[in-house]
């Protein structure tokens, strides 16, 4: 992980996969294909992972595909300013498979750290390929592209180093292989020898009874030296170790010993007890306050570009004598819903993943998993949930398939449940108006007042998610939290043209797509439900009534609480449908301020109780569909599904209940 592994399959096969700069990013097989010399070849990018030994998810991915014997060959990305650590995966590979090319990446942060990696040398040591490339800049591909296409067509010959283990160890291998070596399957004798010793007996479908026979001495063998479970396990490890610190002490040179001291010096305050989190906050503050700031005029362009076309879209249907029922089902319902979505979704959004993106780039996110790690332990949950929340903050399915980083499959499902408490890019609209016009309208003209309310709801949404982690860990889900080995990257130069590609593209644009596919079928619902009538009441009328006693109890009424389920597809229309009921028409219409919007809001019932209530059960209630689908894709199992959506529903009817009645039982 964080070897630049999927930068390099972007720029071999073009596809626009995710580059995350944390470790375990890439949790799906991705396929692409590139050509070279008149051949056609498909390259997989499997899961970033540091060993095959233990079992996690990504581990399990990586070795099964490499023992498939499907590829013919294999490239493994090293880093070159951390190649001993690598060289660990590389030994572990080798001894799978001969077919190898090892691709020693960073090479351009290696010098700048005045590191230098002997690729000739290390390959001699190795008897394997050994390519260095600069992915980011597509330094290498070419020499890179040739020795795979050598080693596919089996002109290049190989001589893997075979790691020498304890002499009790070998003798035991040595026990074995004639059997092995007659059973002619894909994996390397050797290799399953080493696995069989270790009691993973899954590598062979069926044992001879011959092998049975020689694999029962073999373990008499390390018995009496004493080298069964752990200690066999920590004596392989070891061997290969050491292996791969004489391979890089060989190979690699530093003529700066405190070449990451920068790093070191920065990771020291933004990493410490004392500055960690306040750090923290201040760049979730400065992140908010240049997306809203940044936000204010062109989504008020947006509205009066897309205004004056819908005036040129009526003059048109008039015109030409079309009813007024089809202009009010396209234009009011339909035409006004989208571009309200576009208006106020497309500017924030815009400025918030090339933000999010930047933060991420520059190798931030993996030191708030590391500030955050002692909270989850102390929930009983796992330090990487923190990276899965940051994914939530653009879209919560986004942050549910983010959770199978997570081994433990206990922690995981905690992970998946809770994911919805953070506040996703759909919600925000809603959050930032409401905090907006309620509570920072008079005396913030900065934004800097509403940006540090946002803020403080986003940290009480991680409070609720910590809660509510404990609460799960101490009962459906019981367990202690696992510990995990949480890398600290360097620190990068981020790219702005790659941020703003993959920010706008990969993420801005994939939102607003759901969004607005959303919108449009929303839109139509409501106008009908507003233009048809049951007596004198219309349809939309009818249900608000019918949810009013309930919304009342929980400080909302019965068009908001509609509203809420309305949004089920998409959390982005909540705010468009509460307005669009309103006017009892089923139609948005134009607003020129902030203060016409408060203004129509008050003449409906709201009070300081009702924002607070509806911002609150925004921040807690059910996920939207696509999350919901997610999840069970996710878990394959109803009985989690259900669950996502019960508890932050109970949550948020929870909160809302005991503060609207404490609120009215003071006369507040």
């Amino acid at each position: 992980p964080n070897t630049g592994k999927s930068t390099l399959f972007n720029q071999l096969t073009g596809l626009n996969q995710h580059t995350g700069n944390w470790p375990g990013k890439t949790v799906t097989i991705a396929r692409g294909q590139f050509q070279y010399q008149d051949q056609n070849y498909i390259l997989v990018d499997l899961p970033g992972t540091y060993s095959l030994l233990a079992n996690s998810v990504e581990e399990e991915v990586a070795r099964d595909f490499v023992c498939s014997g499907q590829a013919k060959a294999i490239v493994i990305v090293t880093d070159a300013t951390c190649l001993e650590r690598n060289l660990n995966l590389v030994l572990q590979i080798m001894e799978i498979t001969p077919h190898v090319v090892v691709c020693v990446n960073l090479l351009d942060e290696a010098k700048r750290k005045q590191i230098h990696v002997d690729l000739e040398k290390l390959a001699a040591l190795l008897g394997v390929p050994v390519v260095g490339t600069n992915a980011r800049d597509g330094e290498g591909l070419k020499e890179l592209k040739a020795a795979i296409h050598r080693m596919a067509m089996g002109k290049e010959k190989t001589n893997p180093l075979q790691i020498n283990y304890a002499p009790p160890i070998e003798t035991a291998v040595d026990l074995l292989l004639p059997a092995l070596e007659a059973k002619n399957t894909n994996y390397s004798a050797r290799w399953q020898a080493l696995r069989l010793l270790q009691r993973e007996v899954a590598v062979l479908d069926s044992p001879a009874q011959s092998l049975k026979a020689r694999l029962a001495q073999a373990y008499r063998i390390l018995q009496e030296q004493d080298l069964i479970g752990d200690k066999l396990h920590d004596s392989i490890v070891t061997s290969l170790i050491h292996t791969a610190e004489r391979i890089a002490k060989n190979t690699v040179t530093v003529k700066q010993q405190d070449y990451d001291r920068r790093d070191r010096k920065i990771d020291q305050i933004v990493t410490s007890r004392r500055w960690g989190i306040p750090i923290m906050l201040a760049l979730l503050v400065l992140v908010f306050w240049i997306t809203i700031k940044g936000a204010n005029y062109p989504s008020q362009l947006l509205f009066t570009i897309f205004f004056r076309i819908e005036d040129s879209l009526t003059s048109f249907m008039r015109s030409y004598g079309w009813p007024d029922f089809l202009h009010g089902f396209l234009v009011l319902g339909i035409y006004r819903t989208l571009t309200w979505v576009v208006a106020v979704m497309l500017p924030p959004m815009a400025i918030f993943f090339p933000l999010f993106t930047f933060l991420e780039d520059l190798g931030y996110l993996p030191r708030i998993a590391f500030n955050l790690d002692n909270y989850f332990k102390r929930a009983c949950a796992h330090g990487k949930q923190a990276l899965t929340m940051c994914m939530g903050f653009g879209c919560n399915a986004v942050g549910v398939v983010g959770c199978r980083i997570i081994d433990s499959p206990r922690e995981r499902i905690i992970a998946t449940i809770t994911n919805n408490f953070v506040p996703c890019n759909g919600r925000f609209p809603l959050l930032i108006t409401l905090v907006s016009i309620f509570f920072a309208r008079r005396a913030d003209s900065s934004g800097l007042i509403g940006t540090l309310l946002l803020v403080g709801l986003i940290v009480l949404s991680v409070m609720i998610t910590l809660a509510v982690s404990k609460l799960l860990s101490k009962t459906v889900l019981k367990g202690l939290p696992s510990s995990f080995a949480l890398e600290l990257p360097p620190y990068r130069k981020p790219q702005i043209g790659r941020i703003l590609v993959r920010s706008l593209l990969d993420r801005t644009l994939f939102v607003l797509r759901r969004a607005i596919i959303v919108a449009a079928p929303a839109g139509a619902v409501l106008w009908l439900l507003a233009n048809s009538y049951i007596g004198d009441n219309s349809l939309l009328q009818l249900l608000a009534s019918w949810l009013q006693p309930i919304a009342y109890l929980i400080g909302l009424d019965g068009y908001i609480l509609l509203a809420f389920i309305l949004g089920f597809p998409a959390n982005e229309i909540v705010l468009p449908i509460v307005l669009m009921s309103y006017t009892q028409s089923g139609a948005l219409f134009e607003l020129h301020s902030l203060t016409e919007l408060y203004h129509l809001l008050v003449q409906n019932g709201w009070t300081w109780l009702t924002a607070i209530c509806t911002i609150l059960f925004s921040l807690n209630h059910w996920p939207c569909g696509t999350t919901l689908l997610t999840i069970r894709q996710e878990t394959q199992s109803s009985k989690w599904t259900v669950l996502s959506l019960l508890v932050p529903t109970a949550v948020g009817f929870t909160l809302c209940f005991l503060i609207t009645q404490a609120a009215r039982f003071l006369g507040l």
